[in-house]
């Protein structure tokens, strides 16, 4: 009776300093802390999978607590709304055997939820947009470069160019801010899910199986969501309509990037069937996203593919 008692609680513990640990290196550490705050919710993963959601929550709340005491109580706080909710939901959905696919859009809503959460509690409390924050400094760090140009002897009209281009892009960045946060929100999800499923299979638990690629197909909404975004970005532009315009270009190139990873996923079963080797493979994808032409066919292929199903086509030709 006892050894179960104490086997949560000592678990509980060894979990939530190694919470502590990778938090404090996240912050202390410039270089690779970024890499090192995507898997702060393997802790939170692993205990709810093995001992329940309640004690991944209390282990939640201690990190949090120490964490905060050791450097900062905003950053405590906003680190733990951004990454727990993902990591609780997680092990609570591997503990409950949900499916792979359905464990992972948990993840993603989760994780988008928590980034703006704590983006909007920064901004509660101190007024500052660390979007925008961004912008800025992106804004000045091209303006230095473009002062040393201009002190290298740069042509007038090369450097007037080059501003318009980053003013224009850094313009639509204001513009895309809604999908840097679904972005982000994948970004953490992925590692949640494919850090957390890899360690417990090694503590020996079963966890559902994520799809392999070559059965990945994404849904047919995104097809439907590109040409509604065509259409709201002629209506808000012409009309000057920014909420339209704004909305329809962040629903844009979300279209796109699923089309453009359909068309990867596509490209990767031509080669499979061919058996291209890994290498040539690895080349090709690179040389893909490098390329914003065959990026864009690549991507208008697979919005395309999500209404024919091209492999299901070439399945069943082949079994006749």
């Amino acid at each position: 009776m006892n050894q179960h008692r104490i086997t949560p609680l000592t678990e509980s513990g060894l979990l939530t300093a190694l919470s502590v640990v990778l938090a404090l290196m996240a912050v202390y550490l410039p270089f690779i802390g970024f890499l090192l705050v995507l898997f702060w919710p393997l802790p939170l993963i692993v205990l709810v999978v093995r001992h329940g959601l309640r004690w991944g929550v209390m282990a939640t709340a201690v990190a949090g607590v120490l964490v905060g005491l050791l450097v900062e109580p905003l950053l405590s706080l906003r680190l733990v709304i951004a990454f727990a909710p993902a990591g609780l939901l997680l092990g609570w959905a591997f503990a409950q055997g949900w499916p792979g696919v359905r464990s992972f859009m948990l993840t993603l809503l989760a994780a988008i939820a928590g980034q703006l959460a704590a983006v909007g509690l920064l901004l509660l409390v101190t007024d500052v947009n660390p979007l925008a924050m961004q912008v800025d400094l992106l804004q000045s760090s091209f303006d230095s470069t473009l002062q040393v140009y201009e002190g290298l002897g740069m042509n007038e009209a090369d450097l007037a160019q080059a501003r318009s281009d980053i003013e224009q892009g850094l313009k639509m960045l204001n513009y895309l801010f809604p999908l840097v946060f679904i972005l982000m929100g994948l970004l953490y999800a992925a590692a949640a899910y494919i850090s957390g499923s890899k360690v417990l299979r090694r503590l020996g638990h079963r966890v559902p199986q994520f799809p392999a690629v070559h059965e990945w197909r994404l849904p047919q909404g995104f097809l439907y969501l590109f040409g509604f975004a065509l259409v709201g970005l002629y209506w808000g532009g012409t009309r000057q309509i920014m909420w339209l315009y704004q909305i329809s270009l962040n629903a844009n190139a979300l279209a796109i990037i699923a089309g453009l990873v359909q068309g990867i996923v596509l490209v990767h079963c031509l080669f499979r069937h061919f058996k291209v080797k890994l290498f040539l493979r690895i080349v090709f994808y690179v040389f893909i996203l490098m390329n914003p032409f065959l990026a864009q066919v690549t991507a208008m292929t697979g919005l395309i593919d999500m209404l024919f199903d091209y492999r299901q086509r070439f399945a069943a030709r082949k079994q006749k």
